[in-house]
């Protein structure tokens, strides 16, 4: 976050939070907030995404397998509704996965056309190790944050979502909380 910016033609215009809009013409401390959102981002997923590279995954990869971690046994159209993802795009991920044995696909005993997912001892211990890092980063941040951070963070995320698209957060039985 620069205090100084360049101009079209290369010319530098010192701008020393001279105003409260951006040199996009929006509020200033909002566009901060966007790159602290990247920044952050981009270093909560720095290990995950080492560790999955190790094993020829990417993030579509770490999103199943967290969202089956949590949900055990959930159909493969309420993963869809999650992801917001095409069929075929999380066809492909599945496939991945169910090969290398990290998620178990079953038939619904009810319903024969639902498949179920399921983490395997595998994909619980790949779940655990990608998200282990992920609540370090939190741990730490949280240590250093004032009393009731996280509960006015998790507020602010609701709000940031899309509610069509929201979804309800459950605990790890797959019960709502």
């Amino acid at each position: 976050m620069s205090q100084e910016n360049t101009g079209t033609l290369g010319e530098k215009h010192e701008n020393p939070h001279l105003s409260d809009t951006s040199s996009l013409g929006l509020p200033r401390e909002l566009v901060e907030a966007v790159e602290l959102m990247f920044f952050a981002y981009r270093d909560f997923v720095s290990d995950p995404d080492t560790i999955l590279e190790s094993h020829g995954f990417g993030r579509a990869h770490h999103r199943v397998l967290h969202f089956v971690g949590r949900r055990p046994g959930m159909s493969v159209s309420e993963l869809l509704h999650i992801l917001s993802i095409t069929k075929q795009s999380l066809s492909r991920v599945l496939k991945d996965l169910i090969e290398e044995k990290y998620i178990i696909q079953e038939t619904d005993e009810q319903d024969r056309r639902i498949k179920r997912l399921l983490l395997s001892a595998k994909g619980h211990e790949l779940h655990r190790n990608l998200i282990a890092p992920q609540i370090q980063r939190f741990q730490v941040s949280l240590a250093k944050s004032e009393s009731g951070t996280l509960e006015k963070w998790q507020e602010f995320m609701r709000h940031l979502t899309n509610m069509e698209t929201k979804i309800d957060f459950m605990d790890d039985t797959g019960r709502e909380k």
